[in-house]
């Protein structure tokens, strides 16, 4: 038996983060078994569905590097892949479940369901349909779908007894019958739910191993059944944690940016972003020699050595940005300067020269947590004048004067050294600290500001090199002038 593992994200909005988290595991469990791994469109929400959101999930999946064998762009031999383009195979499923008595024609109005949720609500009772329709002859639900009258297709759930899976994460979870709502399979539009639809697809598709979000457990008794009705196997299940904001709710974007597109627009490296949703709830065995220890940095390829449903941790874990940074941040920094370039290109604006980027990367490539924080770090090269409050150029315990009398001291050294390189710029600004009775780091916060208009950049005396005497000398005298302001 092949192993065979999907996605099947929904195309109505961007590529969201937690698509890119089931995907992670869904291939690395496939590419550990040399099973396959499929990206199916679940695209049956007529009003929410967009070829762009489509093409945004390609895209993102792609950046990533998770990259599917059969799919609606690269086809496949039990497509189509697109759920849109699979209707008549639901409509013959659904026809089979009516025929067995499985499922059942609903002909309640939208009214009529709605008040009747609200009195169960009153009496706090759990929401879920009243069975009204479950006992209509099916004679006389055909005749009036015949006349016209609209329905939908519910399944018909066993009104006692239990409905248990074994989750390979979190073992038999059993479901009283009872709780289990009678789901709509069939709309009146005549497009089926998610319900139908991804058991008919996964059955017919081969898929061998179900991994998707905990959020499903409770629908996944409703699956079983379904399976059951058709005298289907069921796949195995593997129901993974949530991602969760801070605060432990469920991640969403009005709390933390959710959108792939998103990370990928900050510069964050692809590779640093699939290791920190690898973290999420999963702890990565040590490779051989690693002291018995799992390092919290680690590529792919490990992941899909290690990867061991048993080993997933059932707390939601918390998508926490900061780390993300630094984890994206060490990626950065493992870069070779010409690598970082060629990634950094697409942040850079257009005509920059490429002798002063190159000059720059090495400056800025500790400094970077994002690629897209070149332009912040680096737009002090570029400007022609700089603009900035000369309150900065007196340091703290310093006066006016004095620092102006320290500033205009250094730009005399810097005029006299025959070759402003990084250690004779450092040699000189410390002597001159010396003589003056300053803390080296006054001076220099002083010549930082005057020379890049800012408090925090890469480190000063390199800066001055990369800049350049012809540019470095009027941005000492310019703030020399300033200093009338004060």
């Amino acid at each position: 038996m092949t192993v065979r593992l999907r996605i099947a994200p929904s195309p109505t909005g961007d590529p969201h983060v937690g698509t890119a988290y089931i995907a992670l595991f869904n291939l690395a469990f496939a590419r550990k078994q040399g099973g396959k791994f499929i990206l199916r469109i679940e695209d049956t929400d007529r009003v929410r569905s967009s070829p762009e959101s489509e093409r945004m999930i390609f895209e993102s999946l792609r950046w990533l590097g998770l990259l599917w064998d059969e799919g609606p762009d690269v086809g496949g031999p039990l497509g189509p892949y697109r759920q849109s383009e699979r209707r008549d195979l639901y409509a013959r499923h659904a026809a089979e479940l009516l025929a067995s008595g499985a499922a059942y024609r609903c002909f309640c109005s939208a009214e009529r369901l709605d008040t009747m949720r609200k009195a169960q609500e009153a009496a706090k009772l759990q929401s879920r349909y009243d069975g009204k329709c479950r006992t209509l002859a099916r004679a006389e639900a055909e005749a009036r779908v015949a006349a016209g009258e609209p329905a939908v297709i519910r399944l018909r759930i066993p009104e006692e007894g239990v409905t248990s899976f074994v989750d390979m994460i979190r073992g038999e979870i059993r479901i009283e019958n009872r709780t289990i709502d009678d789901q709509v399979l069939m709309k009146t539009d005549g497009f089926p739910t998610y319900h139908l639809a991804n058991v008919v697809d996964d059955h017919l598709m081969g898929i061998t191993h179900v991994v998707r979000a905990e959020e499903w457990i409770t629908s996944t008794p409703k699956h079983v059944l379904l399976y059951a009705a058709f005298g289907w196997k069921a796949p195995e299940f593997a129901h993974m944690p949530l991602l969760r904001n801070s605060d432990r709710t469920k991640i969403s974007k009005r709390k933390n940016p959710t959108s792939l597109k998103w990370y990928e627009a900050q510069g964050y490296l692809p590779e640093a972003m699939l290791n920190f949703l690898a973290l999420q709830g999963f702890s990565v065995a040590p490779s051989e020699g690693a002291k018995g220890f799992a390092t919290e940095v680690f590529p792919f390829s490990r992941v899909v050595e290690t990867i061991d449903f048993a080993r997933i941790c059932t707390t939601g874990p918390v998508f926490d940005l900061i780390k993300l940074g630094e984890l994206n941040a060490h990626y950065l920094r493992a870069l070779a300067p010409e690598e970082l370039e060629r990634r950094l290109a697409p942040f850079v604006k257009p005509g920059t020269d490429p002798a002063a980027m190159h000059a720059l990367v090495p400056l800025v490539k500790d400094r970077l947590k994002r690629l897209g924080e070149w332009e912040e770090l680096t737009d002090f090269f570029f400007q022609e004048s700089l603009e900035y409050d000369a309150k900065l150029l007196v340091p703290k315990k310093v006066e006016p004067a004095a620092a102006r009398d320290g500033l205009g001291r250094f730009v005399a050294a810097y005029r006299a050294l025959p070759a402003p390189t990084a250690e004779a710029l450092d040699q000189a600004g410390r002597a001159l600290a010396q003589e003056l009775g300053w803390k080296v780091g006054d001076l220099f916060m002083i010549l930082r500001v005057a020379v890049t208009g800012k408090t925090a950049t890469p480190p000063l005396c390199e800066t001055m090199v990369a800049l350049g005497r012809d540019r470095v000398l009027p941005r000492l005298e310019a703030a020399l002038a300033r200093f009338a302001t004060l």
